[in-house]
């Protein structure tokens, strides 16, 4: 800018100096242009400009006169001439003078500057993505590695050209619709490269090269992608990663540095961890000739490959839970052909949180996202028949809690008097405590006789609940009694439901636990609707009506109950470099401590204890396995819906003396928990402390859910628990 300023005053000054020159020559000349006549000292011999004859006369008694001459013929009186031919010279003196001036300048004064643009035009920085860090399970398998890939990219104009586009389809082998489609596909970016082809032959990437003018705006990279030995297995944890967007340009983290053809994390750890994984580009200074073509290398620094991840997961026990759901759910390859149409499994060690597993299924393979995922398999994945395995059900699925809320609103029964070790219920089968004349029903349409509190607890009683729920209602204000309306959700709430437990995954959802408020509040647009009802109690004591928990919260609530501690959960362990050293260690977390009397603890912890071993299903499905149904504290649930069959769930913690981990598990349409959710609780359980003991160290590749359904007709026999 200084330099420029510079310039410009020398400019104007060398302009001044020329026009104060010109003037000046000019006011001269003018001056000198006129002849002085004297009488009697000169005698005129031709006057053109008179009109007299030529001959000799003489100026004896004439004044002195001045006289203006003309151009003479042969150029001897042609001052005026020569005046325009000295401004002439004076204006292209001018002239060479500012530009000598400017070129004073730009030699000299700015020679730095355009010595820089003149090597910014010779030069070209090409930025080069680094691969990202590799991701392993808590003892060291991998479980997503990186290889090279041959990438066929084509500049977003090859769309108009026809040819080029058929030529394209016949070498690669790809349908010419989808090759249009790959073109058109602007995710990465308006004026970024479509990725044609990924994983391409060698045969085809040499016959491109060869026939390069065949192809105009296509060309050939080797990229490093992602690569996943174990297929699907733990796929909604790992997430996969995705060209970066317009969107994602837009909201770069202040660490974090994306270009356009970076791939970034979409989902799972991939995206929470995106700036560790992610490493650091790398740089090439390039000479290119006038076609872009490289000519020379002048100086290149290598990228830097992300960070590693070490999770929490066991591969094994990971293996094992994906395998039994997709057994279970999925024999023959398509839903509809087992037990229920979708489930979620997540196992916890209630010492830190730390998640050992965490399946869903249906499940995905995060190699189909690799240069972009088509978009036929898009709408199959987001298809209702399909059953939506991008979902991850352990934190967004929510679902209606069932009999497993019970030991939460029994915490409250115990807490204020409405349930003891000494009281007793008697279950006809059915209630009508409002006095309605519809009665509600238990589970067991027989009735269960006469009931503890452990007894309601191991039986599922719902009458039982339903007098807690009684209770609870017109000891509230708003009946005319001292507890807080809402003192029996008071209690659940405390153990995280109606909240995020805080996983290191996006997408968690928090659930719900009704309220006088939010039913008003829901309800607002009819307000005869939103009046808070004695019915609305005993549907929120057994789980049912408008509760909405996720599996994740089952667990991490289950866990409170056997530590007495809220852990967050956690999929990271620690994060190494390159030098394969940990440079950041998860340190576990209890998020709360629940206000809970330790004997009111006691009484529930023995409840649980007794289900497993009272319940021949149960029991059989431990012993299955391996296991003591009596060293086990769980509970079941069978989630009553209006409009498909009935969801199970099942909740466990083991050893029961000294608990090491949590399992929830749910079935969507699964029947019965004890027979749909039990079983698969029962494996992973087995499987995780089999996993610690060092007798379980199988891993294999799972695969991904294939989209495909047939109508699901249930073999459940109606809801047993």
């Amino acid at each position: 800018m200084l330099v420029a300023i510079v310039v410009a005053i020398l400019t104007l000054i060398v302009a001044a100096l020329v026009a104060v020159a010109f003037f000046a020559l000019r006011e001269r000349l003018r001056t000198s242009s006129s002849v002085h006549v004297k009488r009697g000292r000169a005698s005129i011999s031709s006057i053109d400009t008179l009109d007299v004859a030529s001959a000799s006369s003489s100026t004896d008694g004439l004044p002195d006169t001045h006289v203006k001459t003309s151009s003479s013929p042969d150029g001897r009186a042609s001052a005026p001439l020569n005046a325009r031919f000295a401004a002439i010279g004076v204006f292209a003196a001018g002239v060479f003078a500012t530009l000598g001036a400017k070129l004073f300048g730009m030699q000299i004064l700015q020679a730095s500057s355009y010595q820089k643009q003149a090597n910014e035009n010779k030069y070209t920085d090409v930025s080069t993505p680094a691969p990202r860090g590799y991701i392993y399970d808590a003892d060291g398998v991998a479980l997503v590695k990186n290889r090279s890939s041959l990438t066929v990219l084509a500049d977003a104009d090859v769309l108009s050209d026809h040819d080029v586009v058929l030529r394209l389809s016949a070498v690669l082998g790809i349908p010419y619709n989808v090759v249009r489609s790959r073109l058109q596909d602007t995710s990465s970016g308006a004026q970024s490269q479509r990725v044609i082809a990924s994983d391409a032959s060698l045969r085809n990437v040499a016959f491109i090269a060869e026939h390069s003018d065949a192809f105009p705006g296509v060309n050939i990279q080797n990229r490093t992608i992602r690569s996943y030995p174990y297929g699907a297995l733990a796929a909604h944890v790992l997430g996969y990663t995705g060209a970066v967007s317009d969107a994602d340009l837009k909201s770069v983290p202040a660490n974090r540095d994306i270009e356009l053809g970076d791939e970034v994390g979409k989902s799972g750890v991939e995206y929470t961890y995106d700036e560790i994984l992610s490493g650091e580009h790398g740089r090439r200074r390039v000479v290119a000739d006038a076609d872009g073509n490289v000519v020379r290398v002048v100086a290149e620094t290598q990228p830097t490959r992300g960070s590693d991840l070490y999770l929490t997961i066991k591969a094994p026990v990971q293996y094992v839970v994906d395998k039994e759901l997709a057994e279970l759910i999925a024999p023959k390859g398509v839903i509809g052909t087992g037990k229920g149409v979708a489930g979620a499994c997540v196992v916890m060690d209630v010492t830190d949180g730390s998640i050992v597993a965490m399946s869903s299924y249906p499940t995905y393979s995060p190699e189909t996202f690799i240069g972009g995922i088509s978009q036929d398999i898009w709408d199959l994945y987001s298809s209702k028949s399909s059953y939506y395995p991008l979902l991850n059900r352990t934190i967004s699925g929510t679902y209606a809690a069932a009999s497993t809320f019970k030991s939460f609103t029994g915490l409250a029964a115990l807490r204020y008097g409405f349930a003891d070790t000494s009281k007793y219920w008697t279950c006809t089968g059915s209630w009508d405590g409002f006095n309605t004349g519809s009665p509600q029903k238990c589970w067991l349409k027989t009735g269960h006789g006469s009931l503890d509190f452990k007894g309601g607890i191991v039986q599922s009683c719902d009458v039982v609940f339903y007098d807690i729920a009684y209770n609870f209602y017109y000891a509230g204000k708003s009946q005319g009694g001292t507890l807080s309306d809402t003192a029996m959700q008071e209690e659940p709430a405390k153990f995280r439901f109606g909240q995020l437990t805080g996983i290191d995954l996006a997408s968690e959802e928090a659930g719900r636990i009704p309220t006088p408020e939010w039913k008003q509040s829901y309800w607002a647009d009819v307000p005869t609707e939103g009046v808070w009802r004695g019915g609305d109690m005993t549907n929120t004591v057994i789980g049912q009506g408008d509760v909405l928990v996720t599996p994740i919260q089952v667990a991490v609530a289950y866990g409170a109950i056997a530590t007495g501690n809220l852990m967050r959960p956690h999929v990271l362990k620690e994060v190494r470099n390159g030098d394969n050293v940990a440079a950041v260690t998860f340190e576990p977390q209890i998020i709360d401590v629940p206000d809970v009397d330790e004997k009111n603890y006691a009484i529930l912890r023995d409840a649980l204890n007794g289900v497993a071993g009272s319940n021949s299903a149960l029991a059989k499905s431990f012993r299955d396995v391996g296991m003591d149904p009596w060293d086990v504290a769980c509970k079941t649930g069978t989630a009553e819906m209006t409009d498909t069959e009935d969801f199970g769930w099942f909740a466990c913690y083991a050893p029961y003396d000294d608990p090491k981990y949590v399992v929830a598990v749910m079935i969507e349409q699964g029947g019965g928990g004890s027979t749909s959710a039990g079983p698969i609780g029962a494996k992973a359980l087995a499987a995780a402390l089999a996993a610690d003991a060092g007798e379980l160290k199988e891993v294999g590749a799972v695969a991904a859910s294939s989209g495909e359904s047939v109508a699901y007709v249930s073999s459940s026999s109606g809801r047993t628990d």
